[in-house]
This record gives C-alpha cells, structure tokens and sequence, in this order.
C-alpha cells in the first residue's frame, strides 16, 4: 500500500477511519450505511453514507475501512511524525461520536504488540531515529507531558512535566495516565471517557557538528471525546452530574467546531478564547503547525445521524487553511570564516 506523501501546505489533512461492526450493533452487512468506493479516482480516499435512502458521498485524504490495522494506518501517518524531529510542530487529534474507535486509534492496547495505536507507535519511531541520527551528531533531549481536563480547560492541575530517555519510561508513563483518565458508565457505554486527552512530546536537537543548529518542536497527539446529539444523549441515560459533564463536553466541542469555521471562512477574528480546550488546541490550529485530524466512524445503522455530522464537520476541517508550517530551527554562527551554513 503506498504512503501518502504529507506535503508542506496549509491545510489541515484529514483522514476517516471506520470501525467494524460489533455484535452489539445489531446490523448485517445487508444493512450497511457506510461503504467505500472502488472506482480508481476515489480508491482510498472516498467514502460514501447512505440515510434515508439518500447517498452522501465525501473525499479525504484518506479512508481506512474496517479491515485496515493499526500497522496499516500507522504506516500513512509515520512520514509526519517524523516530522516533530525534523524541527516542526506537528499535531494528531482524533474526532468523532462516542463509541467510533477514536480510543483504539489513538491508544489502542499497548499490551499486544499488534494493536498498539498511534500514540505509543509514534513515539517508539520518534525514539529509534533518534537514536540512529547520533551517529550524525545529533543529541535530543525530550519532555513528555500528559494534560487530561474533564471539561477541556486549558488550566490543568497536577500537570506534569518529565524528562524521558527511553521508550520504556514514556510506555510507564503512557499506562500511569490511561489509568488516571476520568472514565463513566453509561447505558451506551460500559466505559465512557469523560476527559480528553492531550499528549505532548516536547523535543530539543542540537548538532554541533553543524555549526551548532538546534531545533526545537512540540509532537501533540490528542484524544477528543465523543460528541453526544440530543438523541444519543438521551439514550445514554446520562443523569445528574453524569449530563451536567457531558453538556459540558458537547459545549467544549461545539466551541472547537466554531474556531474551524472561523479559520475555514479566514474570518478576522477566531475565537479560540470561547473554550479552554480550543485555548489549549490554538498552538495546533494557529498557523505553524502541521495538523492531521483522524474522524473516526461507528457502521451502526443507528448512529448514521452522528456519522454524518461528523463527515461533514471533517469536511469542513479539510478545506480549512491554516497557514504553512515553519520549521523550528536556530544556527549559531561559527567563529570560522572560512566555513558557510545555508
């Protein structure tokens, strides 16, 4: 399968991810809402819904069925994460309705090595070339950071900031902050994560070798919440705090659905003020970034309305222009002046 080249342009990419059908969805194959094209133009990039007997067809980037794993979707995204090391800022969130697989993608289990997700894959890749770039002169030093907020506020208590030499000791890590994410049970979910969850990877190079460059850059990988309709969120059975929490998540989200419009428009002011969690996400969708959004989608018959909601905001995510990304690069000058640095 060929890699989709990640080119430096303004636009946030965007990828869709389906996940299978599970026995508790309740629907055969007879029954599918979401399909995807075979015809060459839109192989791999198309992605057709179908509600009420109407089709909706969309185009990303890219579109992973059912049947893609986490490898396969891990290896279209690698050239970006390499990125962070290359000296750019670079950021992978993933969207979509409660219950599509957006935990799974971006965590996965890190205990089977074959279902790892893009949080942990990237870092073992941002580890190993990181290594192999000091037999260049290369030498990274790397803080990771965890900031999880139960209602996306940019003011985190209990953050934490660690310095981190191996893979091993972010893998601890990794598993010390899953443990401490806040979690509820509602009747559509056993486990319903009621935080989200946002991983950054803080990275520093310096290469005396040539004439002491240094490079600096932020590797954000983020995990957004499921986004409620008022259907769904009346099925959930969510009651007292539980719907106070989640009202809340919905509000945070729909304030981040505002700051895309407003950047897709290029209107004069965006308002990234209007949500903590768009406060905390503006570094990634401010100008100097290379962002890629993940909408993952659940096949349930039932929750094609959320599924479209969510096509169409992604689409709009697709065509908005952000800026082109900088690299992040300082060259002190070498008192030789007999040697040059482009």
């Amino acid at each position: 399968m060929p890699m989709i080249k990640l080119e430096l342009r303004g636009n946030i990419r965007v990828f869709c991810r389906v996940r299978p059908l599970l026995p508790d969805d309740g629907a055969g194959t007879e029954n599918a809402v979401i399909s995807c094209p075979t015809s060459t133009e839109a192989l791999g990039r198309g992605i057709d819904l179908s509600q009420s007997g109407q089709r909706y067809p969309f185009t990303f980037d890219k579109v992973f069925n059912h049947e893609a794993s986490q490898q396969d979707v891990f290896v279209e995204i690698s050239q970006l994460v390499q990125r962070a090391l290359d000296g750019y800022k670079v950021c992978i969130f993933a969207y979509g309705q409660t219950g599509s697989g957006k935990t799974y993608t971006m965590m996965g289990r890190p205990e089977a090595p074959e279902q790892k997700g893009l949080i942990p894959r990237s870092l073992e890749q941002i580890f190993q070339i990181s290594q192999s770039l000091q037999s260049q002169g290369w030498k990274y030093k790397m803080q990771y950071t965890i900031k999880p907020d139960s209602n996306g506020n940019t003011h985190v208590s209990d953050l934490t900031i660690v310095d981190v030499c191996s893979i091993k000791e972010i893998s601890s890590l990794l598993h010390q902050a899953a443990r401490s994410r806040s979690v509820g049970k509602t009747q559509m979910n056993e486990q319903s994560s009621r935080s989200h969850f946002v991983f950054t990877l803080r990275i520093s190079g310096v290469n005396e070798v040539c004439a002491f460059v240094m490079r600096q850059s932020h590797l954000h990988l983020s995990l957004l919440l499921g986004l409620f309709s008022v259907e769904r969120l009346s099925r959930s059975g969510a009651t007292g705090d539980r719907l106070k929490e989640t009202q809340d998540i919905n509000k945070s989200l729909s304030c981040l659905s505002d700051v895309i419009f407003a950047l897709a428009k290029k209107e004069d002011h965006v308002p990234f003020r209007n949500s903590k969690l768009t406060y905390l996400l503006q570094p990634c969708l401010g100008g100097d970034s290379k962002t890629l959004m993940f909408v993952n989608l659940s096949p349930d018959p039932s929750s094609v309305g959320e599924s479209l909601c969510s096509l169409r905001f992604a689409a709009r995510v697709n065509a908005c222009e952000i800026g082109i990304p900088q690299r992040q690069t300082n060259m002190r000058i070498s008192q030789n002046p007999h040697l040059s640095y482009g």
